[in-house]
């Protein structure tokens, strides 16, 4: 059927609300990313001295990341807190309070006297903003990707949901860019003021962020459940009582994406600063380049995954993480530049192969009325399982054996666990009914 004139502004208006959606999706995540990646780089490279003086230095790394994990253990809070008024009064309001929490705390890290200045305080301090950036970015991912899920049709679900994730190699982009230009610029004063502007920087960031999420309009899936009136009262504590096998699936599913990540990111620049006794700025440049070719193989992978299947572009991804655990030790302790950077780039490709089909895999497994809450939860209780204890484990394999070879096992490990995992992962739960779609109409 011909469309009539009348209809071509309404489906422009719906267009234009779908390109909001993603931009304030994407936009968010980025800025949320940023900060929570400029803390484990801090926690790499300056952390240790400013706020846990007087250990040697292996306790001083631990002791650093081991606030860093207090971030990815609040994950699973933030998570349960606004996946429950996310599922309960709508994805766009949840979005705007989580960015703000997130910029108030790194903003706060920028400011907090060391070590020095105010004894113990300083690292307790320094502990509790960890917390509140962790439950921030907890409640951050699930709303950004039903955002820009939702707006978008079921065809291209990978795709749309795999804009957000592109804020992960943006924020890291952006996070190592301005911590290698202070580092640079600064010289010996990054390690006593020049580490803050990073931080302080975020206030900036996220006045664009809130700009943006402002103009955009609730998620029409969402506004399709309100309307039918089956909104859940409890969202958190039904998901659980349903589908708790699908939150437990979701999170393992991730082992082998986020566990070797946070060693691809973050353990690398302890690793190949201390052991390999490489130049810290020649790691951080090697990592830019990788981020940067995330913003490209992250959608990528996720349009990939609407064309072939999420299981299989992810169960792809599993096996060359796996595959990828011994050769990618192997080129960093050659110490040779082109090497050291082959090995940092193909880390984060193998990784991207599951991070852009990732979202709406995870997403796809909840009803949109506990969608927020059951994918949430899911995805940052790997946070607890993976991603924090990441650099302490391979720290400590490291330590106790002097060598990588723990670690690459450690590595193949999480890729065995992960691969069960999506093999025990459900159909998607619901498809978009046609409520949906003429909501979308109506932008």
């Amino acid at each position: 059927m011909t469309s009539t004139a009348a209809d071509q502004p309404i489906t422009r208006l719906a267009r234009s609300q779908r390109r909001r959606a993603v931009l304030a999706s994407t936009v968010g995540t980025t800025i949320e990313w940023y900060d929570f990646f400029l803390y484990g780089t801090a926690a790499a490279l300056v952390f240790p001295k400013l706020f846990f003086p007087g250990s040697d230095p292996y306790v001083g790394v631990l002791l650093a990341f081991g606030t860093q994990f207090v971030g990815f253990a609040a994950r699973p809070i933030g998570a349960a807190i606004f996946g429950h008024y996310g599922d309960r009064i709508g994805r766009k309001s949840t979005l705007i309070t989580t960015l703000l929490i997130m910029g108030i705390g790194t903003a706060l890290i920028g400011i907090l006297p060391t070590y020095a200045a105010i004894g113990i305080a300083a690292p307790i301090l320094l502990t509790v903003l960890r917390l509140l950036q962790g439950v921030a970015v907890g409640g951050e991912w699930g709303g950004s990707v039903l955002l820009a899920m939702e707006w978008g049709s079921v065809k291209r679900r990978g795709f749309m949901a795999s804009w957000p994730q592109v804020g992960v190699p943006l924020g890291l982009l952006l996070s190592t860019a301005m911590v290698q230009l202070m580092s640079s610029t600064t010289g010996p004063a990054f390690e006593t003021w020049g580490w803050r502007v990073p931080f302080l920087a975020s206030v900036l960031l996220v006045g664009v962020g809130l700009y943006v999420r402002l103009r955009v309009l609730e998620s029409p899936e969402f506004a399709a459940v309100k309307e039918k009136k089956t909104v859940v009262k409890q969202p958190v504590v039904e998901v659980l009582r349903t589908q708790w096998r699908e939150v437990l699936v979701s999170a393992f599913v991730r082992l082998s994406e986020q566990a070797p990540f946070y060693l691809f990111i973050t353990f690398v620049l302890t690793y190949g600063t201390q052991q390999l006794k490489l130049e810290r700025s020649s790691l951080l440049t090697d990592t830019l380049i990788a981020a940067a070719i995330g913003l490209v193989s992250v959608p990528l992978f996720g349009w990939l995954s609407d064309v072939i299947g999420r299981r299989l572009m992810y169960g792809i991804g599993i096996v060359c993480t796996a595959l990828y655990a011994f050769p990618y030790f192997g080129l960093l302790n050659t110490r040779t530049a082109g090497l050291v950077l082959l090995a940092i780039v193909l880390s984060l490709i193998f990784h991207d192969m599951q991070y852009g089909p990732q979202a709406a895999l995870i997403a796809e497994s909840f009803g949109t009325n506990i969608r927020y809450s059951g994918a949430g939860l899911g995805y940052q209780l790997a946070s607890v399982i993976a991603g924090g204890p990441a650099p302490l484990i391979a720290a400590a394999i490291l330590k106790n054996t002097g060598s990588s070879t723990g670690i690459s096992w450690y590595i193949v490990g999480c890729c065995v666990v992960a691969m069960g995992a999506l093999l025990l992962m459900p159909r998607p739960a619901d498809s978009t009914p046609p409520s949906v779609e003429a909501a979308r109409a109506r932008g």
